[in-house]
């Protein structure tokens, strides 16, 4: 099971999980998905899991989070109905061919070719689902082969015989499943039993209840240590599946005692097991369904809020190691953490270099701060990657990894220059002088550029646009020749007489820390040049760039010629 569900994770790159934070703002929608994303992945705790780091991500909202929680127990089922076609017999060929005891072994070569021969990683992908999917059936057959001859052991039967009992069956089934961490391999387990012929459905329908509580300590786990709001999405499965419980044995029971269920005491086979595992989750979830706000309020009974929850920070931005079983969703997470490094940053560079004119303490007290999370976020972020590369990684995810360790970087020098630019302002402050008025409106020229340059990185990074990653180099050609222009016309004004001494040092440092800003954007410039064509993955970054400057390209040039038209004249006014 936990080959097969990797590999179909993995194929999925992500993609069915991030639906669920665009498409569930109805709970029916997030039922529809819950189910979709389960039988892609194979796994109600899986599912859940991401649940609990979304809402712990903030990205969705608890209310939000129910039905994909309900939706995730009917997709769980689906396990149980392809074990069940172990069963399927019949003297036409292309149903002997579907019949596992064919199909298992034709899966596992296919999958173990290509698995080891192929050197592409979605190839690779479907040889470990191949791999899983023969294996998973391999198992199956070895455990039927082992707990038949129980059938004949009179000490199996009198076992058995007391999970005809309710509630010592709803336990046997939450506490096997707990341990075992999957309602689908301990639902397996059941079917694989169910061959003795000594499993009738009295005994099944508790232990198949059962199961889907014990599930529940998955999510429960993974929510250890969350926010107030992650812990209620764990409590909404547990509260779920054990009301789910309680009212499907209610009126079972019932039924039984009162009309009768003419097979309740015949043996149940793994066809069986399989339908009355999705018929219980079905039902209990269309109970549910017009009663969403009713399991939100339960939750929040059982995880109250403390009179801190009221002011922790709400930026803060969360990288939750729960999304990690999903790699391609952990990504696209710390891929908007590094967004927000980049905007905090160039919120911070807008902040300083307004200081040079407009001295405030509340803009510096806030610079300081955002600088605080800016080197936070990448300790958190560079930890983050560090853990997700140790986990099967794709080589997109792989190489994504490596892009996002490279930018965080690049965005916090940002950041860091940004300071630097605060601290020239502050000595300029503390020395009560000021720039010269040509100084001042040369700077604003400068900054004016740098500004652009941060946007274009930005835009390359966060919407993947090689256009505006192309876009940045000419214009940093521009900056560097801006800035030694104004280097130059300072020393001549310094040399006049026509600017202070107090004055210059903060100037040159300025221009300096400007400088340096627009060759971190040019990194980034770089990175997502190299990082979105596969071909260029290897290429060696520092050959490309020479043959950039050296005018190879064409539109290098042209781009260049547009930056220059538009900064060059106003600074040799």
């Amino acid at each position: 099971m936990s080959i097969l569900g990797t590999g179909l994770e993995r194929v999925s790159g992500g993609r069915l999980e991030k639906t669920l934070e665009a498409l569930t703002n109805t709970v029916i929608k997030g039922v529809l998905l819950g189910a979709l994303v389960t039988g892609a992945i194979q796994s109600s705790s899986a599912t859940t899991v991401i649940v609990v780091g979304l809402v712990n991500a903030r990205v969705l909202k608890l209310r939000n989070a129910i039905g994909v929680i309900m939706g995730a127990n009917i997709g769980t089922t689906i396990t149980a109905h392809i074990i069940r076609l172990t069963d399927l017999e019949s003297s036409n060929f292309l149903l002997m061919i579907l019949k596992p005891t064919t199909l298992a072994p034709l899966a596992s070569i296919v999958g173990i070719i290509l698995f080891m021969a192929s050197k592409r990683g979605r190839r690779q992908d479907i040889g470990q689902i191949l791999l899983g999917f023969g294996i998973l059936f391999t198992g199956m057959f070895a455990m039927e082969e082992a707990v038949r001859p129980l059938g004949e052991v009179p000490a199996f039967q009198q076992l058995f015989s007391t999970f005809a009992n309710p509630v010592i069956g709803v336990l046997v089934g939450a506490v096997v499943t707990a341990v075992i961490q999957s309602s689908s391999a301990s639902v397996g387990i059941l079917q694989a039993l169910s061959s003795t012929g000594h499993i009738t459905y009295a005994m099944a329908f508790p232990i198949i209840m059962g199961q889907n509580i014990g599930t529940t300590i998955t999510p429960i786990l993974a929510s250890i240590g969350a926010s107030k709001n992650a812990k209620r999405a764990a409590a909404i499965h547990v509260s779920f599946n054990i009301l789910g419980t309680i009212i499907f044995l209610i009126g079972c029971y019932t039924i039984q005692y009162t009309i009768g269920f003419p097979f309740w005491d015949q043996a149940i086979d793994k066809g069986g097991i399989a339908n009355f595992h999705t018929i219980f989750n079905v039902v209990v979830t269309m109970l549910f369904i017009p009663f969403a706000w009713v399991l939100e309020k339960i939750a929040c009974a059982l995880v109250k809020d403390s009179p801190d929850d009221a002011v922790q920070d709400v930026t803060a931005i969360e990288l939750d190691e729960r999304l990690m079983i999903s790699p391609g969703l952990a990504v696209d997470h710390a891929r908007s953490a590094v967004v927000e490094m980049a905007l905090i940053a160039q919120h911070n560079f807008i902040n300083s270099i307004g200081l040079l004119e407009n001295y405030d303490f509340k803009v510096v007290e806030r610079i300081n701060e955002n600088e605080n999370v800016l080197d936070k976020l990448e300790d958190r972020l560079e930890t983050y990657l560090v853990k997700l590369s140790e986990y099967e990684l794709s080589e997109s995810d792989s190489r994504n990894v490596t892009e996002l360790l490279h930018i965080s970087g690049e965005f916090e020098r940002i950041g860091d220059h940004a300071t630097n630019i605060m601290e020239s302002a502050q000595r300029l402050f503390e020395t009560k002088t000021t720039f010269s008025k040509k100084a001042t409106e040369e700077l604003h020229m400068l900054c004016e550029a740098i500004n652009e340059i941060i946007d274009l990185a930005i835009d390359a990074f966060q919407n993947r646009n090689v256009y505006s990653a192309a876009s940045i180099e000419p214009l940093e050609e521009v900056i560097d020749e801006i800035e030694q222009s104004l280097k130059d016309k300072h020393i001549n004004r310094l040399r006049k007489g026509k600017c202070t001494v107090e004055a210059a040092f903060p100037y040159v440092e300025t221009l300096s820390n400007l400088e340096r800003i627009a060759d971190h954007c040019s990194n980034v410039g770089i990175s997502v040049i190299t990082y979105a064509d596969d071909d260029m993955a290897m290429i060696d970054r520092h050959d490309y760039l020479r043959q950039l400057h050296k005018g190879q390209t064409e539109d290098y040039q042209e781009k260049y010629a547009v930056y220059s038209a538009k900064f060059l004249p106003k600074t040799k006014k």
